[in-house]
């Protein structure tokens, strides 16, 4: 676990381009490394990789951050999420190839990724009906580490190469 969070940070580090803008990791590497846990705590659990690769992917749709992006549908693409999946995550409503569960992931990322309209009860609802909740908590910590890494590159101008 501890070799997958350097080779990350490395990872981060390279793809910084320098601007004037903070580099964060250098400045503040505490701060770092304390997103870096949050990041240990979502590789260690129990959720499938490519829900986890589902929701890091539409949240940073959502958000805009290409880094993400770039970085998380070559990461699906790995595990041998297909390309049509990957194109189609921004429209997967109008998709009749995501199951049940990817869908409520879906809706769940999007409420809270959009949080300011608040996660309604159905979509709520819906995914506590699908998932125990071990796994449902597990869900919403993955959707809350994205979006606060989408902050980070996005306010510190971390670019997709």
């Amino acid at each position: 676990m501890r070799e997958y969070i350097t080779d990350l940070c490395n990872e981060l580090l390279k793809h910084i381009k320098m601007n004037s803008r903070i580099v964060i990791p250098q400045v503040a590497p505490e701060a770092y490394q304390a997103m870096f846990g949050l990041e240990k705590y979502i590789a260690s659990t129990s959720l499938s990789p490519v829900h986890k690769e589902f929701i890091k992917i539409r949240a940073s749709q959502i958000n805009g951050c290409a880094y993400c992006i770039n970085m998380h549908t070559a990461d699906a693409r790995k595990l041998g999420v297909t390309e049509q999946r990957i194109y189609l995550l921004s429209a997967w409503r109008e998709a009749d190839f995501y199951s049940d569960e990817e869908k409520a992931i879906l809706a769940l990322t999007e409420e809270i990724t959009l949080i300011s309209n608040h996660v309604s009860e159905e979509v709520y609802q819906n995914a506590a009906k699908l998932f125990d909740e071990k796994y449902l908590a597990e869900i919403i910590m993955a959707i809350i580490t994205i979006n606060a890494w989408n902050r980070i590159g996005i306010a510190t101008g971390m670019r997709a190469e």
